[in-house]
């Protein structure tokens, strides 16, 4: 870690600079975030990551009148648009590709600032896994916490956009890149590292908010035995591991899903795949492989462990388990439980005793061939034999990409109903290489690109998919506490846009063709449909008020392919990539004039 400048003075100015309204986002602030709607202070709205705003000027009576009050262009693009905004004092906050974060008015969207890190493009690109991309900022006593995507940490003055520290969290030429959203816990900044499908350890660290420097790291898989273990927990994990699965650095990595519960004092985070995938590959047949695919939690101070649930033990199928987790209190078989709750990447809806780790229940919200269901007493899956696969080939459901992937989801109070976007069916044909080789950076282990399947599919269980040959995307209106859907509306699937909830009855969706769609959340019934021109990469919407007036946020488009890209097609008398939206943050209000390009009800 390098300090900018002289760390103390700089801290001294920044305070004068700020003033008495910084101070507002301080811990007592983060932990009734989302009480009012009228900010939009963490990245999930609330320390629970429910996504449910009290706001109801804008309810299921008017929202048909939603058109556009402002748009801000992002820049040049280059990817996806997957963050979600912040709103505080007037002023909102987002970042977009290369970790360009800006600053602009609220009411009108006139730019404040834009700091650009200024990536190295070139170098960093190939080490990304999975997109240029970022999911969202963090604000903290007058300070906005951006990730960049390689590796570092940056703290900016709120008002000014000035750096006052920088971190480093990673480095890309350990494949290891930063693209999730920074949470607030107790005066740290949690952050975790990127690095699936390629030969990393995963981690997360923890870093004190007003210096930047490190308080403690939690590793996900243990690593070289011939070492020191770091914690108990690495010395636990370790007898679950066979082989020299170190040398391909285990996996696990962080990259979205976390929630913390300030009253608990626990922060819960969400681990990806093993590597390579195929279990017979990592030979360690019949053990668990902690702590893959799971959910961990770890003390806010110390990052002690306290518990483990495991979603997909011994995993082969690249069922992260890294997606939006999600804290409530729900009446139970008559009792009140404190759980969390997620929709995992494999099929299966998990409610957990957040307290203990206890399971509580589990069952399909989409098309699951891989396990017939969840041993409800032991909370461990009854995988289908026929899933296991070798270098034979066969389709296995959900696919990789999986049912439900980093696209938020939220819980209406009300309604007692959390609202995921969902991919109702897919697949993805899985063998094994004979021999495994690593490829430089890459270390899945399975055939690429995948084969024609060799042997039937296992039995589906859960919802049957969409009907037709087209997407099987979906909104899905789930019920946590009987574990059954109540409604479904297609469109948008388990990867990009998201949803937010309303104490205005409403459920606000975005999907990757580019459309804001606004639901009944009680009913389902379709509302308002908005065709924005931002097809692919779409974000999740937020709200928020200002002088008394609703707003609803989104973030979409790719824009340009870098240079060197086009270069590169050109070289090879290519084509360059076909045009795309240009990336822009869009913000609607109930009567909004604002002209809206290529956009059409």
């Amino acid at each position: 870690m390098k300090s900018i400048g002289a760390l103390g003075i700089a801290f001294m100015a920044a305070g004068l600079a700020i003033g008495q309204q910084a101070a507002r986002v301080d811990d007592a602030a983060l932990k009734s975030a989302g009480s009012t709607g009228a900010d939009w202070l963490t990245y999930g709205l609330t320390p629970a990551e429910t996504r449910f705003s009290p706001l109801n000027q804008i309810n299921t009576t008017n929202v048909s009148r939603l058109g556009l009050a402002w748009s801000y262009d992002l820049g040049a693009g280059g990817g996806a648009q997957e963050a979600t905004p912040l709103v505080w004092n007037g002023t909102l906050y987002g970042i977009t590709n290369w970790s360009v974060v800006f600053a602009v008015d609220a009411r009108t969207g006139k730019e404040r600032w834009r700091w650009d890190p200024e990536v190295n493009q070139d170098a960093v690109f190939p080490k990304i896994c999975c997109g240029v991309v970022n999911r969202g900022l963090a604000i903290y006593q007058g300070m906005i916490i951006a990730p960049i995507i390689d590796g570092r940490l940056h703290a900016l003055d709120a008002e000014t956009g000035k750096p006052l520290w920088e971190a480093r969290v990673a480095f890309p030429q350990d494949n290891q890149t930063i693209t999730m959203a920074p949470r607030i816990a107790k005066g740290k900044v949690i952050i975790g590292v990127s690095g699936g499908d390629r030969p990393t350890r995963g981690y997360f660290d923890a870093y004190d908010a007003m210096t930047g420097r490190r308080a403690w790291r939690f590793y996900t898989v243990p690593g070289d035995p011939s070492k020191p273990f770091e914690n108990a927990s690495m010395r636990k994990a370790a007898q679950t591991w066979e082989g020299e699965w170190w040398k391909n650095g285990g996996g696990a990595a962080v990259w979205d899903g976390m929630a913390y519960d300030p009253e608990a004092n626990l922060i819960y985070v969400g681990t990806g795949n093993a590597e390579p995938w195929p279990e017979h590959l990592r030979k360690t047949h019949g053990k668990d492989n902690l702590y893959v695919c799971s959910v961990l939690a770890v003390q806010a101070d110390t990052g002690e462990l306290k518990w483990h649930y495991q979603m997909v033990p011994g995993d082969s199928w690249d069922y992260d388990s890294v997606q939006h987790l999600m804290l409530a209190d729900l009446s139970i078989d008559g009792r009140q439980r404190k759980v969390i709750m997620q929709a995992n990447k494999n099929g299966f809806y998990y409610t957990l005793d957040r307290i203990t780790g206890q399971f509580i229940s589990a069952q399909p919200f989409a098309q699951v061939t891989w396990a017939k269901g969840i041993d409800q007493k032991t909370g461990r899956p009854m995988v289908n034999p026929e899933a296991n696969y070798g270098a034979e080939s066969i389709s296995i459901s959900p696919s990789a990409g999986g049912a439900h992937n980093w696209s938020p989801m939220s819980f209406n109070p009300a309604t007692g109903l959390v609202y995921i976007p969902t991919t109702t069916g897919s697949s993805f044909t899985f063998a094994s290489e004979e021999v495994f080789a690593p490829k430089p950076g890459l270390t899945t282990g399975t055939v690429r690109p995948a084969p024609t399947p060799t042997r039937p599919p296992p039995p589906a269980a859960g919802p049957a998919p969409l009907e037709g040959s087209g997407p099987k995307g979906a909104l899905v209106a789930w019920d946590p506490v009987a574990q059954t859907m109540r409604w479904r509306m297609p469109g948008g699937g388990g990867i990009g846009g998201g949803t937010v909830t309303t104490a205005g009855n409403l459920v606000l969706q975005v999907v990757n063709d580019g459309r804001l769609l606004a639901y009944s959340a009680d009913k389902g019934e379709k509302l308002l449909e908005i065709q924005t021109g931002l097809r692919g990469g779409m974000g999740p919407p937020i709200t928020f008020q200002v002088d008394g007036k609703q707003y609803v946020s989104l973030m979409g488009g790719t824009g340009t392919v870098r240079p060197r890209i086009d270069a590169a097609a050109a070289a090879a008398n290519q084509p360059p990539p076909a045009p795309v939206a240009p990336p822009r943050l869009l913000t609607f209000a109930l009567d909004g004039t604002a002209p809206l390009p290529g956009a059409s009800r």
